[in-house]
């Protein structure tokens, strides 16, 4: 994902942990917010320690990486969003593949923009 695309400051996740809206699955939850000025979505990926150790969680960003860049065309402008990721993920996306990661993804931002 390119830069603009990203949520890096800790005050940006914070804001959209506190005052933005979510939505949830079974694997994922979905945080967002809208930005003060409207703009290009912008992402963030939180994986807790409970998900695995460091390699499997940074392979699990990668793929949510990989995912949302080509759902960005169709994810809604103007709002930042947190995608956190809850245990039993990784092998879930072993055991059923990457296209179903995708499928998630999707489910929970159909819930998020209903």
């Amino acid at each position: 994902m390119k830069r603009p695309n990203r949520l890096s400051r800790s005050r940006d996740f914070d804001a959209v942990y506190r005052h933005g809206r979510s939505a949830s699955t079974r694997f994922l939850v979905l945080y967002w917010f809208p930005q003060e000025e409207p703009g290009e979505p912008r992402f963030g990926f939180s994986v807790p320690r409970t998900v695995g150790d460091s390699v499997a969680r940074n392979k699990i960003k990668r793929q949510l990486r990989e995912v949302w860049r080509a759902r960005l065309e169709s994810v809604p402008p103007g709002k930042d969003y947190v995608l956190i990721v809850r245990p039993g993920l990784p092998e879930a996306i072993e055991s059923n593949g990457f296209d179903w990661l995708g499928e998630r993804v999707d489910e929970v931002l159909g819930k998020a923009t209903a």
